[in-house]
């Protein structure tokens, strides 16, 4: 399966990405697949190739680009109890400046170079992401609801806070078909109660689940937090997801 290595020029330089898409010559709707906290490595790379398999052509950007390729800090192959406070440590600047206002600015500039792919077939996307990559996620559908049909996030980040960026002040927006995974413990009753509110305000078919026995991180199989049956639940349920949103399958 034809993998690529990008460069996505942005309004603040150069974005280093990961591409996979079927072989064949044909066209396929496209998928913007943000990563998690701990970036692009080899697990993110082998999801985003099952993902393909499916016929979708995937894009993984680099979110931390502004400071440096992917990987951005020398990650284990295994992030277990004992490695993840150094490596959060080291990531933690990097998260902390990825405001939401750099965000907004990326997508433009993801969704751009997404659609302009010649293996990327015309029609609607879709965004998906785990950790704060679900927030990305959900930011981008709710940005450019003419363009992102389907919008999945797995064990996201915060999508309710009191802030007045808070990504569910915008799900008004939203058009895409929405599914949210959660781990038990990422969201409390009461935000979990006002996220699903602003979604049933926002007139889209949307689902939220909280994964029975999960934490946060459950789909990711290089980190202590993986469950194997949470990842397969989240197989489950995205790709029906997209095959129903996506055109042109």
């Amino acid at each position: 399966m034809p993998t690529k290595t990008l460069q996505i020029p942005t309004a603040d330089g150069q974005a280093d990405a990961f591409a996979v898409f079927p072989d064949g010559g044909e066209r396929h709707p496209g998928v913007l697949l943000y990563p998690d906290a701990l970036g692009i490595r080899p697990v993110l790379k082998e999801m985003a190739r099952q993902l393909a398999e499916h016929g979708y052509y995937v894009l993984v950007p680099n979110i931390f680009y502004r400071h440096g390729p992917a990987p951005v800090v020398e990650l284990p192959e295994y992030i277990g109890e004992e490695a993840r406070p150094t490596v959060i440590a080291q990531l933690m600047p990097m998260i902390q400046a990825h405001t939401a206002e750099r965000a907004l600015r990326d997508a433009d500039a993801y969704l751009t170079f997404l659609t302009a792919q010649p293996e990327v077939s015309a029609g609607p996307v879709a965004t998906i992401g785990y950790c704060m990559g679900a927030v990305s996620a959900m930011r981008t559908a709710t940005a450019h609801p003419d363009k992102v049909a389907a919008v999945a996030g797995f064990h996201p980040g915060p999508l309710v806070t009191d802030a007045p960026d808070s990504p569910h002040h915008r799900f008004p927006e939203l058009t895409a078909q929405v599914h949210l995974g959660l781990a038990e413990g990422d969201m409390s009753p009461e935000a979990l109660t006002e996220l699903n509110q602003a979604l049933d305000t926002a007139g889209v078919g949307y689902t939220t689940e909280v994964y029975p026995g999960t934490v946060h991180g459950f789909t990711m199989s290089d980190t202590e937090a993986f469950n194997p049956a949470a990842l397969q639940h989240h197989w489950d349920c995205l790709l029906p997801l997209l095959d129903r949103t996506l055109a042109n399958r």
